[in-house]
C-alpha cells in the first residue's frame, strides 16, 4: 500500500501538483510594514497572525 502511494504521489509531483497547505499571510505586506519601522507586535495585530510568524518571516529574507 505504501508503495502505490508514494508512487502516486511522485506522480502528481511530476504534473506540478503542490502538497501541503495554502499560506495564509502575505509576506510583502509583513516586509512593507517592517521596512516601513512598525515594528512585530504592531505587525502582527494588524495582520492577526502570531509575532513569532513576523520573525521567521524576516529571518528568511535575511538568510537569501
Amino acid at each position: 500500500m505504501l508503495e502505490r502511494t508514494n508512487e502516486g504521489r511522485l506522480e502528481a509531483k511530476a504534473k506540478g501538483v503542490k502538497f501541503g497547505r495554502k499560506p495564509r499571510v502575505d509576506k510583502d505586506r509583513v516586509r512593507a510594514l517592517h521596512s516601513q519601522g512598525v515594528g512585530a507586535t504592531e505587525i502582527a495585530r494588524r495582520l492577526k497572525i502570531g509575532r513569532s510568524t513576523i520573525y521567521k518571516i524576516l529571518a528568511s529574507d535575511q538568510t537569501q
